[in-house]
């Protein structure tokens, strides 16, 4: 289907639907800083509309062809706000909200910060512990700051080294040069200062930049699926601490081989498959789910 653009504070965000038009709206929502056609996306986009679903795919803020933004408590609060605000501007409500990895985290903020918009949860592969924690710090804050303490916002804009850097969200939009410069070399150190807070490990927080608490505040039907066993960017241990933090929520095992994560990540590195490709094989049972009454 065609794709949209619609401006949310001050940002434009790049969104599509895909399937009928009369079906339950689910928003599905990747990790990363990838992009919504980052490989396994559309796959499961695709599967879940064959169910009959709406879905709404959407560049977050910092992914794909959307604008840069830079506000709020963490990377994931502010795309959470730029979601819900985005859900209501469409004139959207009862949505299910679905995400993997990072989107889970999103998702899970989304879900708490705008509880009238959401009927139902579904998270799958979610980040948490030291070493998860820590390692996403070292990805998407850490180089960040060396860089502009160094070589200011300029520096930014010559950032290489992995999908989805600052470079090649000027690439995708080239308005995204202008909106890095104007936000200036101290107000990006402000900003990457504050986000790094939520990727420090705290004895409080089951997944980065979330305090335990913040969960009670989740009243719908959740569906968590178990991380992997040796999927240390995703632990098990992690999927199991939010299930018994959400009153009611379903912990399922995982609809995909125990070591999917893994055998994506090598898939993409060699370039034959796509990290997320695996994600597809959940669709049934998300399906199940969304369509219990």
């Amino acid at each position: 289907m065609a794709e949209g653009e619609i401006e949310i504070n001050g940002g434009v965000v790049v969104y599509e639907f895909v399937g009928p038009d009369d079906g339950d709206v689910v928003v599905l929502t990747p990790g990363g800083r990838f992009s919504k056609d980052f490989g396994g996306v559309h796959e499961l986009a695709h599967a879940l509309a064959d169910g009959g679903k709406r879905v709404l795919l959407w560049d977050r803020p910092n992914c794909g062809r959307s604008d840069i933004q830079l506000y709020g408590r963490s990377e994931s609060h502010m795309r959470a706000e730029t979601l819900g605000l985005m859900v209501k501007k469409l004139g959207l409500s009862g949505v299910v909200a679905a995400g993997g990895s990072g989107g889970a985290r999103d998702t899970i903020l989304f879900t708490i910060m705008w509880p009238e918009l959401v009927r139902k949860l579904i998270v799958w592969t979610v980040v948490g512990g030291t070493y998860s924690s820590m390692s996403l710090a070292g990805v998407y804050v850490l180089d960040e700051l060396r860089t502009v303490r160094r070589f200011g916002i300029e520096g930014i804009l010559e950032m290489e080294g992995r999908a989805g850097s600052w470079p090649d969200l000027v690439a995708a939009n080239p308005r995204n040069k202008e909106r890095l410069l104007a936000t200036g070399s101290e107000e990006f150190e402000r900003v990457m200062t504050r986000w790094l807070e939520a990727y420090i490990p705290k004895p409080n927080e089951a997944i980065p930049g979330v305090s335990d608490w913040e969960f009670e505040q989740i009243k719908v039907p959740a569906l968590i699926v178990r991380g992997g066993e040796k999927d240390f960017d995703h632990p098990k241990r992690t999927s199991m601490e939010i299930h018994s933090l959400i009153a009611g929520s379903r912990l399922v095992e995982p609809p995909w081989p125990e070591d999917a994560w893994e055998r994506g990540s090598e898939a993409r590195a060699a370039g034959t498959g796509d990290l997320f490709g695996f994600w597809v094989q959940g669709a049934t049972t998300f399906l199940d789910f969304i369509n219990e009454p």
